[in-house]
């Protein structure tokens, strides 16, 4: 079993709820993409050489101040549970955790992980600088990683290109190599019927909307990842810049349309609210995806008041535990087990129960 208490808050702490607009942005993340000067990028790359990848990027990290102490989790010797794990708490990517089917991860696939930012070592790219903070954060999330990059660039020999930048894997990522996107809860353009307007116009100002867990996932829960398409002809300055534009204005949107219910819907906007508090409440089978709506209900509910004595930091970390991986740590199960929906009921009311308490 793995053992995340060697990492600070669990690699949880982008959860607390702490920061800015946090009840309807869950978190902001900001990722880096970088290869080293002398090795085949990407899916061509040997084993041996994304062995000696790994290497440089553990000696770098030891040398450097910012990663000193840092702790490396191999994840091509990890079992499918303990990879799962990683990935449920948005600390490692599906591909990277070798996820999709029976499939293994890479040999040299690892998260070097340090306070609040990791390093994702052989994914699609050699290395993912990644890092997340609480709530609508861009620039303090940027400022996190770029230090990272900084010191790392100066320790590896990083491929860049005098005209593109950023030499990476995937076109779409030259240049900054820089990925910036927020999870965001967005029920009220939802239940306005707003939101396919909202999400195209994303699309004409160069933005993307994926799901839960970015790329390749499913929106559930009205929980949507917003983040910029591409990397080239711009600085990083530009790109974060125009992302938090965007994203104020999707605030505001949603902000007006929870308003909205609130003046011509309230009663019906109650009902369903705490109908799905109380499901949550007293239902003994749940399903992840069941109860991530009803958490997207309760949540909209504490959002607009509706629901005293409940924290924003309690459904956030149900979003996490309920998932198969967690429950199954902690009941000391298998992921597959039949019992799960049984045990996500039990879980979730043991934890609202102590709230309301």
């Amino acid at each position: 079993m793995i053992d995340l208490a060697l990492l600070p808050d669990g690699g949880m702490h982008w959860l607390d709820a702490s920061g800015p607009k946090s009840s309807i942005v869950l978190s902001t993340r900001i990722r880096l993409a970088r290869n080293l000067q002398g090795y085949v990028f990407g899916q061509r790359a040997r084993d041996n050489d994304r062995t000696a990848i790994l290497t440089r990027v553990e000696e770098a990290a030891a040398a450097g101040e910012r990663l000193r102490g840092a702790v490396t989790f191999r994840l091509d010797q990890m079992e499918r549970p303990d990879r799962q794990l990683l990935h449920e708490r948005h600390l490692v990517s599906k591909e990277l955790a070798g996820l999709d089917r029976e499939s293994r991860p890479r040999p040299g696939a690892a998260l070097v992980v340090g306070a609040s930012v990791g390093v994702m070592v052989n994914e699609e790219d050699h290395l993912r600088l990644h890092g997340m903070r609480s709530g609508f954060a861009l620039e303090e999330a940027y400022a996190e990683v770029e230090a990272i990059d900084a010191e790392l660039g100066r320790l590896l020999p990083f491929a860049f290109h005098g005209e593109f930048g950023y030499l990476t894997s995937c076109p779409t990522n030259v240049g900054t190599g820089l990925r910036a996107s927020v999870l965001i809860h967005l029920p009220g353009l939802v239940l306005t019927r707003e939101i396919q307007k909202v999400l195209q116009g994303l699309t004409q100002v160069g933005l993307t909307s994926r799901g839960l867990y970015g790329e390749g996932s499913d929106v559930v829960g009205n929980f949507f990842q917003l983040s910029n398409q591409t990397t080239l002809g711009k600085s990083e300055v530009e790109l974060l810049d125009h992302l938090g534009k965007i994203v104020r204005q999707v605030v505001e949107y949603e902000e007006q349309a929870r308003e909205v219910l609130l003046k011509t819907a309230e009663l019906t906007v109650a009902d369903k609210v705490w109908r799905a508090y109380g499901l949550l409440r007293y239902a003994r089978s749940l399903s992840f995806e069941e109860t991530m709506n009803l958490l997207s209900g309760v949540r909209l509910g504490v959002g607009l008041n509706l629901i005293p004595g409940l924290s924003v930091y309690t459904l956030n970390k149900l979003l996490i535990f309920t998932q198969p991986a967690h429950l199954a740590a902690l009941e000391g199960r298998p992921t597959g087990d039949p019992e799960l929906p049984t045990v996500r009921a039990a879980y979730v009311r043991r934890v609202l129960d102590t709230e309301a308490a």
